[in-house]
């Protein structure tokens, strides 16, 4: 719904009362979204999904996070629940946060999450026009693929959690 309310935090991600989420994408308001990451079980596979074309906000584009913005009122933990479980249909299974990270190009500050699940997933038609499973090697030549487009936060999301299991021991 585009007047529901959202939580919105200043830069530096305080709290700062609500909003219609009209006039936070209008006004360019802070605000905060959850991105969780659907992988396998045994960690092998990734699920990628494409937005349909009639979302407000990046439109048909690919991604592999399931996500939105904050309600106000919500917490992070329970947002990401939510949106888990409206996108992709997914409940019951826990979710491992990963790290946090300010996007500016829609000043959001972005949470994300890791759930380990092979399903079943239930698309919400409004939200979800297509979707499965990818490996790390086909979702990166994803990536590098011009005529696939992502969603830039959850590239910019997907970038760092790349970026991060190379770090790691």
């Amino acid at each position: 719904m585009a007047d529901e309310q959202v939580a919105l935090f200043t830069e530096d991600g305080l709290p700062d009362g609500s909003a219609p989420r009209s006039v936070m994408r209008a006004r360019r308001l802070w605000h905060a979204a959850t991105f969780v990451l659907p992988r396998s079980v045994d960690g092998t596979r990734i699920y990628v999904h494409q937005r349909t074309f009639t979302k407000d906000v990046f439109p048909g584009l690919f991604d592999c996070w399931a996500g939105g913005v904050l309600a106000a009122g919500e917490s992070v933990a329970e947002g990401a629940r939510r949106e888990l479980a409206e996108e992709l249909g997914v409940r019951g299974v826990s979710l491992e946060p990963l790290f946090s990270f300010r996007f500016e190009p829609t000043r959001c500050h972005c949470h994300c999450f890791e759930a380990r699940t092979d399903g079943p997933f239930t698309w919400q038609p409004e939200e979800v026009r297509d979707g499965g499973w990818r490996t790390l090697p086909e979702l990166r030549a994803m990536l590098e693929d011009p005529a696939t487009p992502f969603v830039t936060d959850g590239r910019a999301a997907l970038e760092r959690w790349l970026s991060l299991r190379k770090a790691a021991p």
